[in-house]
This record gives structure tokens, C-alpha cells and sequence, in this order.
């Protein structure tokens, strides 16, 4: 086997963890991800449902583990409210909100007043993306609450993923779970959640480009609505020389 690195792994080795890993639970996941990378590894939560479980599972095996939050500075105060009472259930956990390097009003003296609107890509690549790269730079592995009936572009996702876009190790521990999955854990173990959750919003983002998905569309039809985006960037299967 390569070294458990995104520069010495293989497709194939990538393949041979997978059904190695299949069958498993998401907390045997989440415990072969820390035995395996130990401080190499992080947690970037959006602080969504799927969110809260893997912050409950990861306190469960790893209590002082870095978790990050891309904190664009155009979250819902919904959003920060839950990031504190978080704090506050889980006291050892490493919580950090990364900062973009431009303000809201530096971007605009920059770029033009809503970024979001004109050029969302641009506005997500420098709010989200490149502070998680630089923090991923010092990391060999991330970990994501992605599922794959989130929507049709994360239905391959695997347990131990190949991420060309961080020349890094995404690892999802949800991938099988349904969204009632996700409540239902929720509510078994009375953890705290996104008020807006039930107001409509399944997938919470920023402000601007996040709206209540009532028609039953999948999760994620309120993000970016009426533009050919569907995804930040995060999870997108691009290499970043390629952006």
C-alpha cells in the first residue's frame, strides 16, 4: 500500500480502501480517519443536519479535534447562533471560523458591490475556497458531510475520496445516509440544529445566495437559484490549475 497521502496514492489504492472500508459505519469511518491521519486531519462543518451528526460521532472518538468553519461573513445570524451553542455542548472541540482575507467592504471597493450576483464563483472562491486551501496545505486529509442523495453531482461519492481541487483526502462518513437518517439521529440524541432547517432551508448557506426549497425539489435547489451553479467549489472534481 502507498503512503496515505494525496501525493503517493493510486486510483486503484483508492479503490482497494473503499472495499476495504465497505459495510463499515460512519463512526468506524470516522475512527479509521483519525487512527489513520491523527492531526493531519480536519473537519470543515458547514454546521448543516448532517453537520451536527458528525460533530456528535467525531466527539464520540476524537473529543479536541480541529474542526473549521468557512466563515464568509454573510451566514445567517441563524448560523452563528448554532456555532455557539455547539461551542458550549462540545467544550474540548478546536473551533475555528477562517476569515477570507477581504472584508465584505474590501471586496466591494475591489470587485463591485454584490459579488454574488454578478460573479458567484469569484465570491465563493475567495470567501470558501481559498481559505480552506490554505489551511489544507498543512493537511493531509479533510473530512465532509457529504451524502450522495444530496443531489445528482455527489451521487459517486465514496468513503476515501481523491480530491484534485486541495491536492488532498476527502473522507465522507455519511455517504449512505438519507436525509431522514440524518433527522432521525438528530432527534435521537437531542442535539442542537439550524432553526432554519424548519423554516424550509435544507441546505443553509449564505444570505445572499440561499433560499427555502418548497416545491420538493432536492436539497439543494435553493442554492444559487436561477444561476448554472450548484455547488461552491468545495466538491467539485476539478483540479485547482485547471480554475
Amino acid at each position: 500500500m502507498a503512503e496515505l497521502s494525496y501525493k503517493y496514492l493510486t486510483d486503484k489504492d483508492y479503490t482497494r480502501i473503499n472495499n476495504t472500508l465497505a459495510g463499515s459505519s460512519s463512526l468506524d469511518i470516522i475512527k479509521w480517519a483519525y487512527e489513520t491521519f491523527k492531526d493531519e486531519l480536519v473537519y470543515a462543518c458547514s454546521f448543516g443536519a448532517e453537520g451536527m451528526v458528525i460533530l456528535d460521532l467525531i466527539s464520540k472518538v476524537r473529543p479536541d479535534a480541529k474542526v473549521i468553519f468557512l466563515d464568509t461573513n454573510v451566514h445567517f445570524k441563524e448560523t452563528y447562533e448554532l456555532i455557539d451553542r455547539v461551542k458550549q455542548k462540545y467544550p474540548c472541540l478546536q473551533i475555528e471560523l477562517l476569515q477570507p482575507a477581504l472584508s465584505i467592504d474590501e471586496q466591494a471597493v475591489q470587485y463591485g458591490d454584490a459579488l454574488w450576483k454578478r460573479n458567484p464563483d469569484l465570491c465563493c472562491s475567495m470567501r470558501k475556497l481559498e481559505p480552506l486551501e490554505k489551511i489544507l496545505n498543512t493537511k493531509k486529509a479533510w473530512m465532509s458531510g457529504l451524502r450522495r442523495d444530496q443531489s445528482p453531482t455527489r451521487a459517486n461519492t465514496q468513503f476515501i475520496n481523491k480530491d484534485d481541487r486541495f491536492s488532498s483526502i476527502k473522507i465522507c462518513p455519511l455517504i449512505h445516509w438519507k436525509w431522514e437518517d440524518v433527522w432521525d439521529y438528530i432527534y435521537l440524541n437531542q442535539l442542537p440544529y439550524n432553526t432554519l432547517h424548519k423554516s424550509g432551508y435544507p441546505s443553509i448557506g449564505c444570505i445572499h445566495c440561499t433560499l427555502p426549497v418548497n416545491d420538493g425539489s432536492h436539497l439543494r435547489a435553493g442554492r444559487w437559484t436561477g444561476l448554472n451553479k450548484t455547488e461552491c467549489g468545495l466538491h467539485l472534481k476539478t483540479s485547482k490549475n485547471k480554475e
